[in-house]
């Protein structure tokens, strides 16, 4: 398994929306942010062209700190991918100019892991001084324009200024064997939005590209 990441820095600390410019453009996409709601993200058909919320909608300074992939079965788990933030990085000013890339990430996993009935994935994060209530992740996974899975998780309540870890088990879907031959012929044309809400406020979101040709 390969990754490309910029950083693991989280989605509200990395990178700028294409359709942000400064001053009166920065602030309309902020409120626009504040208008996108769970309902809309679930009803969206294919990716997003642009990022739906600018960095400084993040005003819980969410911090993603380590991210860890794991295929699991009867006989136990198989670690696909790990990664942590190095601790001694500062953390970045919230800057709605820097690039999308930052907030992008782009997954080699090779044709196996369309195998894995069940993935578990463990996310680690620190929030700032505003509890959350409702931490909503939302995940949308797309082959072009079709929607192959959606996924909905909810963590009711984050106490301030704390580390945690969330742990998340995705049944994988059943593809049909034309559609798996096809996304594994086809590299990085299969991607993710994520979507974070506190309070059905849109707060972060990030984007992911997969690869499933053999390494």
């Amino acid at each position: 398994v390969s990754c490309t990441p910029l950083s693991l820095r989280s989605p509200g600390h990395g990178a700028a929306l294409s359709l942000v410019g400064s001053g009166a453009s920065r602030r309309g996409a902020a409120l626009a942010a504040m208008e996108i709601s769970p309902d809309y993200v679930n009803s969206l058909t294919s990716p997003t062209e642009t990022f739906l919320c600018p960095l400084s909608a993040n005003v819980y300074r969410i911090d993603f700190i380590g991210f860890k992939i794991r295929a699991l079965s009867d006989s136990g788990e198989t670690v696909l991918f790990d990664i942590r933030k190095d601790p001694d990085e500062e953390e970045p000013a919230i800057d709605d100019d820097l690039d999308d890339s930052v907030r992008s990430i782009k997954y080699h996993f090779g044709p196996m892991f369309l195998e894995y009935p069940t993935i578990g994935t463990s996310l680690e994060f620190t929030v700032g001084e505003h509890p959350l209530h409702n931490f909503r992740m939302i995940e949308r996974h797309y082959f072009r324009d079709i929607l192959i899975k959606s996924y909905d998780f909810t963590m009711p309540f984050v106490m301030p200024h704390s580390n945690n870890t969330w742990e998340v088990i995705y049944t994988m879907p059943e593809l049909d064997p034309d559609l798996k031959a096809a996304i594994v012929a086809s590299p990085w044309e299969t991607r993710s939005d994520s979507f974070y809400f506190v309070q059905d406020r849109l707060v972060m979101h990030n984007k992911a590209d997969y690869n499933y040709a053999p390494q």
